[in-house]
């Protein structure tokens, strides 16, 4: 799919293959014996963890050794003491996702002071520029994401009826994008659709702010949840209401994937492909510790996952099958 959003300065994206590591690169980072921290703003995630695999994998392949991942649990009091640790311990580089855009961005920008390269995934502290403050942000097409969740949606929608959208209550610029791109999606191709919102500050808050605002605003007739771990609790919410309002989200989680297979509330996703982003960050990473620029934002497409295509879509994103019990149930694979 084409790349239709634009960077956190205005950037246009490069795609994922103008960061390339021939032969002879990955022989110079190896002699190098690099040492690279990742600070992340959740591990509880499957798109994190994958996330986090494709960046470790890419990098042992270059001799470079991770010294430590942290779980921030979405707390910018942690990630701040972390970077600040791990400055001191002078890594050539540190991999970061910041977990918002203003109170994490002194850490941030002591970090490049500190002549330690800094690449970012997925947000951008409010301030920091690319090549300056930072190397590259790599990310999703958070505004792709977002208008596929849409387009998935507005087919469920009858005329006239109401959107609820679940966004994080926080200033992120992966939520905000797709937030944006949903409302945005709507106003242009479903006039008749007005939006509501509500805003989630945990994830285990979504649930209940899903319930609210179906409460106050009868006319809802279906969901975006900005991200699946919410998802979850919204689709537990929601569960018992008659009729059960179609959910779209961004994020294939393990989960979700199973709700999509199933034909249960979610009926449709925005997925990313977090391992192919890690495998990017890494590459950005090596690129940049052997003195050769890179894209200010490397930006990967979304993909249009529904009922129909989730078997292999879950493939490609996570690398292996779905489990042998949903494969039996939808008639894939004969029970032994």
């Amino acid at each position: 799919m084409k790349i239709v959003g634009l960077g956190p300065h205005g950037e246009s994206a490069s795609p994922p293959e103008r960061v390339t590591l021939l032969p002879q690169d990955i022989t110079a980072a190896c002699a190098k014996k690099l040492r690279v921290a990742i600070v992340m703003h959740t591990l509880e995630s499957n798109w994190a963890r994958l996330l986090v695999q494709g960046v470790i994998g890419t990098l042992g392949e270059c001799g470079a050794i991770v010294i430590d991942v942290v779980d921030c649990n979405f707390s910018s009091a942690t990630q701040i003491d972390a970077l600040d640790r791990l400055r001191k311990e002078s890594p050539d580089a540190i991999i970061s996702l910041p977990v918002n855009n203003t109170t994490v961005t002194e850490a941030h920008l002591a970090i490049s002071e500190a002549g330690i390269k800094l690449v970012l995934i997925d947000n951008v502290p409010t301030g920091m520029l690319p090549g300056k403050d930072y190397v590259s942000l790599v990310s999703a097409d958070n505004f792709g994401l977002g208008r596929i969740a849409a387009e998935l949606l507005s087919d469920h929608l009858p005329q006239g009826a109401a959107a609820g959208v679940l966004a994080y209550d926080a200033d992120f610029f992966a939520t905000n994008e797709r937030e944006i791109a949903f409302s945005r999606w709507m106003e242009v191709n479903r006039p008749d659709v007005a939006v509501k919102t509500a805003r989630f500050s945990t994830i285990g808050d979504a649930g209940h702010e899903a319930a609210q605002l179906m409460n106050d605003h009868s006319e809802i007739a279906g969901l975006f949840v900005v991200w699946d771990s919410p998802c979850i609790d919204v689709v537990r919410a929601v569960s018992k209401r008659n009729p059960i309002p179609p959910i779209t989200t961004v994020d294939l989680g393990h989960e979700v994937a199973e709700s999509l297979a199933k034909g249960g509330p979610v009926i449709g996703v925005a997925g990313q492909r977090p391992f192919q982003q890690g495998e990017a960050v890494a590459r950005t990473t090596i690129t940049t510790l052997l003195d050769r620029n890179c894209p200010d934002w490397v930006a990967l497409p979304g993909l249009i996952v529904s009922r129909s295509n989730v078997i292999e879509s879950y493939q490609t994103i996570w690398r292996k099958p779905m489990s042998r019990e949903i494969l039996i149930e939808l008639n894939l694979l004969k029970s032994k």
